[in-house]
């Protein structure tokens, strides 16, 4: 039995706090990971995620449905500092926390280090992530779950997967695609996600 409660109040990080990780350990020749390629996506990511910080803006659905948040969430995300698709969609769970206003509590956590965490929010039986975890209020049931990447998305890399199996030709093709879908897709799905949520 996973306890939301404690591991979001225990282990979570916030945003800052988050990057600031990623980027200590970086200068110390580390990832959040154990291997050591993790250093070379480590040091794209940071450069991503300082580009989606920039660069993106909330579109106004999404913003007017954060909005109408009457009540207060706890989101919890599964991450790591060497994850391309995290490095892509982490900041966007940060602007819309920030957009909130106080409605939304977010917080980070490793997948590595919360290995029975990962291991009850799987996507089609692997550890992918990051994995959004929407909980209620005190952080003991959750609501939601979005992960790893927006379904369009998901279906093209399956079928790119059927045309090679060389990881650097598939990472070129999916931040391909996140650069000129500019998080448009995972914006609309998460507003998708948050309509279903009681208000």
């Amino acid at each position: 039995m996973i306890n939301y409660s404690e591991i979001f109040n225990e282990q979570g990080m916030d945003y800052q706090s988050y990057r600031a990780l990623v980027e200590q350990l970086l200068l110390e020749g580390k990832a959040t990971g154990d291997v050591s390629y993790d250093l070379h996506y480590t040091k794209m990511n940071v450069q991503r995620m300082n580009r989606v910080d920039k660069t993106v803006s909330l579109t106004e659905d999404l913003s007017n449905i954060i909005g109408s948040f009457k009540i207060n969430y706890k989101f919890l995300v599964i991450t790591e500092g060497w994850c391309g698709d995290a490095a892509q969609i982490v900041p966007v769970f940060n602007k819309i926390a920030t957009a909130s206003l106080g409605k939304i509590d977010l917080k980070f956590v490793l997948r590595d280090k919360n290995l029975p965490l990962i291991d009850a929010h799987l996507t089609n039986g692997g550890r992918a992530i990051p994995v959004l975890i929407i909980l209620n209020e005190t952080a003991d049931k959750v609501l939601a779950t979005w992960a790893p990447r927006p379904k369009i998305l998901q279906g093209l890399l399956k079928e790119w997967k059927q045309e090679t199996t060389e990881m650097t030709i598939l990472a070129e093709r999916l931040h391909g695609w996140y650069a000129k879908d500019k998080t448009l897709t995972t914006q609309a799905e998460l507003a998708e996600l948050f309509k279903g949520l009681k208000n």
